[in-house]
């Protein structure tokens, strides 16, 4: 009995309630698990977002800024430039492609482009004839007494408007100064024994024509319109597309350009020539589209050519005589 005098059964067993409290680590465990599975997720999606990748990218908008502003570059020295610092930023991380090995590989390129710009202003001095009549016959016997040239800004050229085969005549023009550098370049960053074969030729041809401009000097069309050898006025009118998609400074630096050049070095076509070699440097290594597109390039040329009065039709089928003479020079 219990001594108190009630019953046990009476008695409530009063346990205090648990209270759970919360492991103070818990939440910032939690907040770093999960932060860890965003960081996991956004590093696997942004994996190749490298340092060298942001190296890559402010280069680019670099070279969009410049040619924005201040134009396509087309000197030899600001062309050069821009596409060593390019390799270099590539190469970055390559032990292969060390600053050392750019330049030992380049500089030699790079001389004898130089001299060839040097030697093609010493050709003029040399004094000999100037041809003209020869392109003009043979346009004429081939186009029924017509010079393409004058035919094609008879019926094509408006002074008061830009047509839009002006604009790829401009372009295909403007392609001949950039295009076989920017192969170049980016042969050397994928494929060097490419480069290789692909800058002996550049070489072997720019020096091809070299010799032929300084023994056989050629008037272009506009050339023999200004020292009376055809009455219909030619006028040079390559860069006139450039001013229809906004591009006014590279439409200026044309005409530079074309002020400082060879007047007679119009045979053989280098324009030609140099499309002609893009052409069939890459003939076997593309589909049938490719094909299409390489085929299409010398024709295009030849036509901008043609209509903007800087080379007769005789020379731009001279265009490829060198790329014969190229490809048993410059044997792999």
């Amino acid at each position: 009995m219990d001594p108190l005098g009630s019953d046990s059964s009476d008695w409530e067993i009063v346990t205090e309630p648990q209270v759970h409290t919360q492991d103070p680590t818990t939440a910032e465990d939690e907040l770093a698990v999960t932060s860890s599975f965003w960081q996991r997720r956004l590093s696997a999606r942004f994996s190749w977002l490298t340092p060298r990748v942001l190296i890559i990218v402010a280069w680019v908008v670099a070279l969009v800024l410049f040619c924005y502003f201040l134009g396509v570059p087309i000197d030899r020295f600001q062309q050069n430039l821009w596409i060593l610092s390019g390799l270099l930023v590539v190469g970055l991380g390559n032990p292969n492609r060390s600053p050392w090995r750019l330049l030992l590989d380049w500089l030699p390129f790079i001389l004898f482009l130089y001299l060839y710009d040097f030697s093609r202003g010493a050709a003029e001095r040399l004094n000999m004839p100037t041809h003209v009549t020869e392109a003009i016959d043979f346009d004429k016997f081939v186009f029924f007494g017509n010079v393409p040239t004058v035919w094609l800004q008879q019926h094509l050229y408006d002074p008061s408007y830009v047509h839009w085969w002006e604009v790829i005549t401009s372009l295909t023009y403007f392609s001949h100064f950039v295009a076989v550098w920017v192969i170049a370049a980016v042969l050397y960053a994928t494929n060097r024994d490419r480069w290789v074969k692909f800058a002996r030729r550049v070489l072997v041809l720019s020096f091809s024509g070299l010799i032929t401009f300084a023994l056989f000097p050629a008037a272009p069309p506009w050339w023999a319109h200004t020292h009376g050898y055809i009455d219909y006025p030619i006028l040079r009118i390559s860069w006139r597309g450039w001013d229809v998609i906004g591009l006014h400074i590279a439409g200026q630096l044309i005409q530079e350009g074309q002020g400082v050049v060879n007047d007679v070095a119009a045979i053989p076509s280098l324009h030609t020539a140099f499309a002609v070699l893009i052409s069939v440097f890459f003939w076997k290594s593309v589909r049938w589209w490719g094909k299409v597109l390489l085929f299409s390039y010398p024709c295009v040329m030849a036509f901008a050519l043609v209509y903007a009065g800087e080379h007769f039709v005789l020379d731009a089928i001279l265009g490829k005589v060198p790329i014969r003479v190229v490809t048993n020079l410059a044997q792999d």
